[in-house]
């Protein structure tokens, strides 16, 4: 057998894995957007079914009628819009710092930036959520976005890719008279671009998709209340067997923006990744 068959078996190999994994991850998607045009019926069925026998276009007039599904639009986006500027803001600064700025107990600091990676997020709901408390916070869009404003992750990120970025070019702008603000917003942010974008990315996704906290946060406040808060009321509303198809269209309403975007911004992510830099510990 000659290295062309080899080579061309190879590659037989390498895109039916590609396709098949490809499928796997597209599945999901398809049957959420047929099950949101299919009857309780249908859904409840004995016997699974991957397609509606009619669709049920009508569904997601009901769930514009059932809640004020624009109202948690609104909220999901100024939330995740906010907490992702605030994380670029600070996680591309701090990045800029534990890179390229020496200062005593940056390595100390640094470490503990990291470590706070290590402990889950549920471990710290309860005190600061008696900190939105005392601050009068709850209820409010400062309860969703003050607490996210900075990313262990996102500035472990920005300082891996900073970190790629030769030293000469820095000191050449110091000694034109450029301040450390001026290098940092006229050097540095152009040329992490790509690591912004990844971590705009994740971080928007993150918070148009986070529940637990907005749940306790908006309890008594439906006007704060994020989408994927809003889309639960559907199923404290109304009985399951009633809402169960409603539940699955609203859903659509929250994952196609996501896949949207990141159709829109994936080489961004892709590059971003590519880039960053993690050899550089």
């Amino acid at each position: 057998m000659n290295k062309k068959v080899i080579k061309i078996i190879f590659e037989i190999v390498r895109y039916t894995i590609i396709i098949f994994g490809a499928f796997w991850m597209i599945l999901p998607f398809f049957w959420l957007f047929s099950a949101s045009l299919m009857t309780p019926q249908e859904l409840m069925s004995d016997t699974p079914k991957w397609l509606p026998e009619k669709p049920q276009w009508n569904n997601y007039l009901q769930v514009l009628k059932r809640v004020p599904i624009f109202t948690y639009y609104k909220n999901s986006i100024i939330v995740a819009g906010s907490v992702t500027v605030l994380v670029i803001l600070t996680s591309s600064m701090a990045g800029f710092a534990f890179a390229k700025l020496r200062f005593f107990g940056r390595k100390i600091l640094f470490s503990f930036v990291l470590s706070t990676m290590m402990f889950p997020v549920f471990i710290f709901l309860i005190p600061v959520y008696y900190l939105m408390k005392l601050f009068g916070w709850l209820n409010s869009y400062l309860a969703l976005i003050v607490p996210f404003a900075v990313s262990g992750y996102g500035i472990f990120l920005m300082r891996q890719f900073v970190m790629t970025i030769p030293d000469e070019l820095l000191d050449s702008a110091r000694l034109d008279g450029a301040s450390q603000f001026k290098v940092y917003s006229v050097i540095i942010l152009p040329l992490i671009k790509p690591a912004l974008a990844t971590l705009a990315i994740l971080t928007f996704i993150g918070q148009w998709n986070s529940f637990l906290w907005p749940l306790i946060v908006t309890s008594t406040a439906q006007k704060f209340m994020t989408l994927p808060v809003g889309i639960s009321r559907l199923s404290l509303a109304f009985s399951t067997a009633e809402t169960q198809h409603l539940i699955i269209t609203a859903l659509v309403y929250q994952v196609v923006p996501m896949v949207i975007l990141f159709l829109y911004l994936q080489r961004y992510y892709v590059k971003g990744f590519v880039l960053s830099g993690f050899s550089n510990l």
